[in-house]
């Protein structure tokens, strides 16, 4: 039995390796290379300790792991699928191999395997840190995390097309147009500060001074919003107009999320964004309660423990990839 097939220097993604191998070929934990490997470094042992503790608590999270990304990994679970199988803790294992795969690549550069065609698109994008960006005609934009765009500044417009995540833009004035094109839609800058959100079925405007005019998709009116003003978007058809206190919304650029009365659900989708890895929350009863409260970005587990010390719930962290909160 030769080493694993991706040589690592990182103990905790080798240990995930020799998991994955043994779990589908038991044999291999017998084998001299397994043995060499685990007793070659103290450390290699408790990496080893760490990925079978994963293994035994994350088939539930891993299985909801992988239909999130069902489509980008039914390949490997198909494969998986037509493989020998050795009982019911072989078939938990195609999951946790799954869960692996989506949490390796995700810490990889903060990839997310959703977004590879759009980040191939990219001229910009952002992995879990929020990055800032000077564009060609000075404007500046705050990529939030887990964002990216694509820019054209040709034929005396200037066309920036957010292609996921969330953008703040401070537009310098040139005389050009200043166009974002978001979910069909787009917003045309008449001089300002403004977001632009990704959101499920569109996207999401929230100005902070200035004015920008939002067409929620070809031929529509375009609605008018001025200063601390925010409307959302989907599928051709725009809401209602919101009046919105745009520092406290946009408060990430600072590093910090605020929210009132708000689902935990939420809290914890915003802290994915900032997380080199997957939180899982299990609890849907516990998602829907209600939060209020400011939580900094930059450490979304303390973030985490924070809220549980408060509404009672625990969260466990696993080789610094996976967090379940129960």
């Amino acid at each position: 039995m030769s080493d694993p097939d991706v040589i690592t220097d990182d103990p905790s993604h080798a240990a995930l390796q020799w998991l994955s191998r043994i779990n589908e070929q038991p044999e291999a934990q017998h084998s001299a290379a397994f043995k060499r490997w685990l007793l070659a470094d103290p450390s290699h042992r408790q990496a080893y300790a760490q990925a079978q503790a994963l293994w035994r608590m994350s088939a539930a999270p891993a299985a909801r792991l992988a239909e999130e990304e069902q489509a980008n990994l039914q390949h490997y679970l198909d494969a998986m699928a037509t493989a020998p199988t050795y009982g019911r803790w072989r078939r938990a294992g195609a999951w946790v191999a799954a869960a692996c795969l989506v949490l390796a690549v995700s810490v990889a550069g903060g990839w997310h395997p959703g977004y590879w065609l759009q980040n191939l698109q990219a001229d910009f994008s952002s992995s879990d840190t929020i990055r800032q960006l000077t564009l060609a005609d000075q404007s500046q934009v705050t990529l939030d995390a887990g964002s990216a765009i694509a820019v054209d500044f040709q034929q005396g417009e200037r066309h920036v097309r957010l292609l996921h995540g969330a953008a703040f833009f401070k537009v310098t004035h040139t005389g050009e147009p200043f166009v974002v094109d978001a979910a069909g839609g787009q917003v045309r800058v008449l001089g300002t500060e403004f977001e632009v959100r990704d959101q499920a079925d569109g996207a999401q405007v929230t100005v902070r001074s200035g004015r920008v005019a939002v067409t929620p998709a070809p031929g529509q009116t375009a609605r008018e919003l001025t200063a601390n003003q925010q409307l959302a978007y989907a599928e051709g058809r725009a809401g209602e107009t919101l009046r919105v206190d745009s520092d406290s919304r946009l408060a990430w650029r600072q590093g910090w999320l605020n929210y009132y009365q708000v689902p935990l659900a939420q809290v914890v989708d915003d802290l994915r964004r900032y997380y080199p890895g997957r939180i899982v929350l299990l609890r849907d009863e516990l998602g829907q309660r209600k939060v209020s409260g400011s939580f900094p970005v930059q450490e979304p587990l303390v973030a985490l423990d924070s809220l549980g010390k408060v509404m009672g719930f625990s969260r466990q962290t696993v080789l610094g990839r996976l967090t379940v909160i129960r």
